[in-house]
């Protein structure tokens, strides 16, 4: 049986309502499934970008794909699609979903974001040191140098931003995520069991 039939009522469940009912603005955010599909940042993953479930939208999925979304915005500053449809395809969450949700970080948030994590960060390590500038915080750091090994280089790009700054992000993207995960499943079913009322509601009013 159907979790939208209702008990006691003769004829047929309703149908569940259209995900944008469930989801409302969240929804237009989301880039389509060509636009993922053909992005050449996310042609590495072959096949497994195909599959079924991961462009399903359930409970579950887009909790799961907005919460991946979320720790990667918070976490890193670039390549956060890429990171975080990677992770949806492993833990087979909604790939739309967790590309929407790194916009958690972006132009206008980027520079407030990264400076409240500094801040959090000085409190835990206990280092009160002025944070990088976000200058320093640019693709072109980021970016590997000619003779440079990605160990060494991902070691430079850890020490340039600061410890602070990077126990802040971690702690904002561990705490962001699970935040967003039990948010987005609340709201999702907050939202099927108010529109399974309306239908219900809707059905009986006729026999009245």
């Amino acid at each position: 049986m159907s979790s939208l039939d209702a008990p006691g009522l003769a004829g047929p469940a309703p149908a569940p309502p259209p995900f944008h009912l469930h989801m409302g603005f969240f929804s237009k955010l989301m880039p389509s499934r060509e636009t993922l599909q053909s992005n050449r940042w996310l042609r590495w993953l072959g096949p497994a970008l195909y599959h079924p479930r991961l462009w399903r939208f359930s409970r579950r999925g887009l909790a799961l794909g907005a919460a991946i979304g979320v720790f990667f915005g918070f976490l890193i500053p670039i390549a956060q699609i890429p990171f975080s449809a990677a992770a949806a395809v492993v833990l087979r969450a909604n790939i739309p979903a967790a590309a929407a949700s790194t916009l958690v970080t972006n132009p206008v948030t980027f520079g407030p974001v990264y400076y409240l994590a500094w801040k959090v960060g000085s409190v835990i390590v206990n280092e009160p040191h002025p944070p990088p500038p976000p200058a320093t915080l640019t693709q072109e750091e980021f970016e590997q140098r000619p003779g440079e090994t990605w160990w060494e280089a991902t070691k430079r790009r850890v020490l340039g931003v600061g410890k602070p700054l990077i126990v802040g992000l971690v702690l904002f993207a561990v705490a962001g995520s699970v935040l967003t995960y039990f948010t987005v499943s609340w709201i999702w079913t907050w939202r099927v069991r108010a529109s399974r009322r309306r239908q219900i509601k809707s059905r009986r009013l006729p026999e009245q």
